[in-house]
């Protein structure tokens, strides 16, 4: 009885019987409930929640409740009271209402377990002061060591070539503001809605804010989103540092400069964001006030990361080893000094934050950023290389609506994803083909212009696939194929004394060096999900131990074997267990030392990138090698005196006057310099090691 009675209210409220009518009753009972039901697009311009990005299944907690921070907490911070965990990495800080609170309780709660924030951070910004933690999760010094195997002094030509190929007129500036607006009104209408209803409701009480319209007010504040200048600022009740202060006025003055016609709601919206209250504002007031310009910071992390990350890296093409998550684009590469300058600034600051040049999120594999970096150095092959090959595909191409397919920016892109991920090994071509295709329906769809995930353009889809199955055919009458593979092969060559040289700099560089999975070897991979693919653990183990089986009385020969092999990878296993056990038996130099830049002189002192690690009477010095197309051949290896020439490191007074290699496993004298050509005489980066006696 009791079951036929359920059964019969059930066939009711979904009207059973057919008739529209009754399906008011099912209306009825979810118009009760508290939420509501609604089509999915709803969610662009209606919403009353916050979600994960634009994900709206997705809905975040509110962090800042005390009680939620507990219940979400528990089982955190009970590994932590059992000793079960010793580190925190906290992934999308900038996503919380108040991160600075945040942390602060975290710490409260954890005690002096390590903490790793996932803060993405501007060439020129600092991690907040106020931040109790270790450091960042090292998106920072990934665009730094990044930076530095890309030759700064080409960057005119770079930007004459790539502008002249693809065609494109608009700066840099004005295609990432163009990206993150398409964001807002595509994703964040509601988001933004939200804030200009709140701005609207407080302003209605201040005396030069009454007249302002909802719809001037809006306004106002997508134009000082689309112009903030870096992912958000750090504003609550009780902090408000000068950074912050800068930043916002930065945005508001290029809003301004833009929109004249909105310099009233501007200039108020600024009053508001820099907190600037006036003397008849009350206390209710205030605390509004500051709930406003916390909740803007809650969506200008979100943007950016959607129109810089997830548009504009996918867009933007000039170099694409420049596109990664916290990177500039638009900066073409970073000074030597530079990049001791954030070492050093590192050592005061941050010791033991994190220094990773691979991640989950990052866009690339970190191998095919150094191959990609390659190019920087040699701009005139690759216009000529470009061009040739443009010519050689012109009728591989089909036309949609009148235009070739793909577009001559999608065509630059296409020609630099492959350089930086095709593999060594012609049994793995097949499958590279695959995952290309996937990861190039991903690119165009992130990047907005012919197609999208929510409206895919199905043709300029499948001719762009076909266009890369055409190109990629290896039949004997490709031309183009022939010709990519020789240019790619240099390319590559090159590119794998890039990633030793960016490996030994991870070790050895103020930080703690982080390694994602799989980057033991060669890492070649698309962004997510290809660089979520499974790892061969157990062979990388076996490797390992065969290796290090052999490392007594014949190194010598062991990394003849692995320079002639090494295509396969184990090279790179073979420095990061080096360099990690001497770093291990080391430690004091590297976590307490000194760290001190190294001049280079000679022929090829821009080739070198040199510093040293002094403690008491311990001494380390790091040796890595950059821009070798001016210094080698294709195929020749950067060893020994007759490459390196008269190429010297000036070394510090007081330095010892010998020195153990724990690469190349060789003895180096020197105690005023050190002749590279002796440094590097057997294996391609040096990891020196002295004392004092």
């Amino acid at each position: 009885m009791v079951r036929q009675f359920i059964s019969d209210n059930v066939d009711a409220f979904n009207s059973r019987g057919g008739i529209e009518e009754d399906l008011s009753l099912l209306d009825s009972l979810l118009s009760e409930q508290m939420f509501r039901l609604s089509f999915w697009k709803v969610a662009t311009e209606e919403l009353n929640y916050r979600r994960f990005f634009n994900i709206n299944g997705l809905i975040s907690l509110r962090m800042e409740d005390e009680r939620v921070f507990n219940s979400t907490h528990v089982f955190l911070m009970n590994l932590v009271k059992e000793r079960k965990i010793e580190g925190l990495r906290i992934d999308h800080i900038d996503g919380l209402y108040d991160p600075t609170g945040y942390l602060k309780r975290l710490r409260e709660k954890m005690g002096d377990v390590y903490v790793a924030v996932e803060k993405i951070l501007d060439f020129d910004e600092e991690m907040p002061a106020l931040w109790a933690v270790q450091g960042s999760t090292g998106y920072d010094f990934l665009n730094y060591v990044n930076g530095v195997f890309c030759d700064e002094r080409k960057g005119r030509e770079f930007n004459r070539l790539y502008y002249s190929f693809t065609g494109i007129k608009a700066s840099y500036d004005a295609m990432l503001y163009e990206k993150k607006k398409l964001i807002i009104e595509k994703d964040m209408t509601g988001d933004v809605d939200n804030l200009a209803h709140l701005l609207k409701r407080i302003s209605a009480r201040n005396r030069y804010g009454n007249d302002m319209t909802l719809y001037g007010l809006k306004k106002a504040i997508i134009e000082i989103l689309a112009y903030f200048p870096v992912y958000r600022t750090y504003i609550n009740e009780s902090t408000f540092e000068e950074t912050d202060r800068r930043y916002i006025s930065q945005a508001v003055k290029k809003a301004r400069d833009a929109n004249p016609a909105l310099v009233y709601e501007l200039s108020f919206l600024e009053l508001f964001l820099l907190l600037e209250f006036g003397d008849s504002v009350t206390e209710e007031d205030r605390r509004e006030w500051v709930h406003f310009v916390m909740r803007f910071q809650q969506l200008t992390g979100p943007l950016m990361a959607k129109g810089f990350e997830d548009t504009m890296l996918y867009f933007y093409g000039r170099l694409l080893s420049l596109n990664d998550v916290g990177g500039s684009p638009d900066r073409f590469g970073v000074p030597v000094e530079e990049f001791h300058a954030f070492n050093i600034k590192r050592c005061g600051t941050q010791p033991h934050t994190m220094n990773a040049t691979a991640t989950h999120d990052t866009k690339r594999g970190e191998d095919a950023r150094a191959r990609i970096n390659v190019l920087s150095e040699i701009p005139a092959q690759w216009e000529s290389a470009i061009k040739r090959w443009s010519r050689l595909n012109r009728r591989k191409k089909k036309a949609v609506r009148g235009m070739a397919v793909p577009d001559k920016n999608d065509e630059y892109f296409l020609y630099q994803t492959m350089i930086g991920a095709m593999p060594f090994r012609d049994d793995e071509h097949e499958h590279f083909r695959s995952r290309l295709k996937e990861y190039i329906i991903k690119a165009v769809r992130e990047a907005k212009v012919h197609t999208a995930w929510l409206k895919p353009d199905t043709d300029y889809e499948e001719n762009y696939i076909s266009f890369i199955e055409r190109i990629l055919n290896p039949s004997e009458e490709n031309a183009f194929l022939k010709d990519f593979r020789t240019f790619q092969g240099m390319i590559a060559f090159y590119g794998i004394f890039n990633s030793l040289s960016q490996t030994l700099l991870k070790i050895t560089c103020p930080g703690l060096p982080d390694f994602y999975q799989g980057t033991e070897f060669w890492d070649f991979s698309f962004v997510d999900p290809d660089n979520r693919r499974p790892v061969d653990f157990p062979l990388r183990a076996w490797l390992l131990n065969e290796m290090k089986g052999r490392e007594g009385d014949a190194l010598l020969k062991l990394i003849e074997e692995l320079l002639a092999t090494r295509e396969d990878g184990r090279i790179k296993l073979y420095l990061i267990s080096r360099a990690l056990g001497a770093r291990s038996e080391k430690r004091n130099v590297f976590e307490k030392g000194e760290y001190l830049p190294l001049q280079v002189e000679g022929k090829h002192k821009d080739s070198i990138i040199a510093f040293a690690w002094r403690y008491r009477p311990e001494w380390s010095v790091t040796v890595a090698p950059r821009f070798l197309t001016g210094v080698v051949k294709d195929k020749e290896y950067p060893l020994g005196r007759r490459v390196w020439d008269d190429t010297h490191i000036i070394m510090p007074q007081g330095s010892p006057a010998e020195w153990s290699d724990a690469l190349g496993g060789t003895v180096v004298e020197g105690r005023e310099d050190l002749a590279v050509g002796d440094v590097l005489n057997h294996f391609p980066t040096a990891l020196l090691l002295g004392k004092n006696d």
